[in-house]
């Protein structure tokens, strides 16, 4: 992927917006923080988990891709690089984020969400 591939991906979802977070680009569902992308980091996208073992296993299984740094060693982050990730995990995992960033009152507005399927 690149880098416009990955901004777009992420503005498809409902009420995303363009900010700035400790000087990299990152993006706000409603106001609120959703993620941010790392450019100085092998243009890497921080993506939220939820849980540290699923880091481990992600970057056992890829190393190439997943990664962290010692700033997010004891959260549940991975850094992933935007030329290597899967797109369709990426959406996914964006679509995840999104469901617990957003405020419910917008969250209940948009029962599906591009990166979700259907119930």
């Amino acid at each position: 992927m690149t880098r416009e591939e990955v901004e777009a991906m992420i503005l498809s979802l409902p009420e995303v917006e363009r900010s700035t977070s400790y000087g990299e680009p990152s993006f706000k569902v409603a106001g609120r923080f959703l993620t941010w992308l790392r450019p100085h980091l092998d243009d890497s996208i921080v993506v939220h988990l939820d849980s540290l073992d699923e880091r481990e296993l992600l970057i056992g299984m890829d190393p190439a891709t997943f990664h962290f740094t010692d700033h997010y060693r004891s959260h549940p982050l991975v850094l992933a690089r935007i030329t290597s990730v899967d797109p369709a995990w990426l959406a996914v995992m964006l679509a995840r984020r999104w469901r617990k960033a957003a405020p419910r009152a917008v969250s209940r507005l948009h029962p599906v969400i591009p990166g979700e399927t259907p119930a």
